[in-house]
């Protein structure tokens, strides 16, 4: 009978402890629900970086290809070949200097 007594006596401190704890209990499910989310949060994270990262090498790649197409284009040789059907020609004479006679040689009024 004694085996009895302690035995209700065991499950009432337990159920009397467990109603006590319950904000505990609650702080530790949210604590839980935040550690999962955080998780999810720092994956999804690192998907966005390194899909940046991989469209920042496209463009990068990208940049580099058509600045040195670019550059090519832009070479004299380039730009007569193609200013040449228009009937645009090279001048391989220096330009003429004119001097007016009110200023100095150097082109500055006195």
């Amino acid at each position: 009978m004694s085996e009895q007594k302690k035995e209700n006596k065991w499950f009432v401190i337990n159920q009397t402890w467990l109603v006590k704890n319950i904000p505990f209990f609650l702080y530790l499910s949210a604590l839980a629900v935040i550690y999962i989310y955080n998780g999810h949060h720092a994956e999804k994270t690192i998907k966005d970086i390194s899909k940046t990262s991989k469209e920042l090498r496209d463009m990068q790649y990208e940049y580099k290809m058509v600045r040195s197409e670019w550059m090519f284009m832009t070479k004299q040789s380039e730009v007569i070949k193609t200013v040449a059907p228009f009937g645009v020609k090279e001048i391989l004479v220096p330009p003429v200097i004119i001097n007016d006679s009110t200023t100095g040689k150097s082109g500055q009024k006195n």
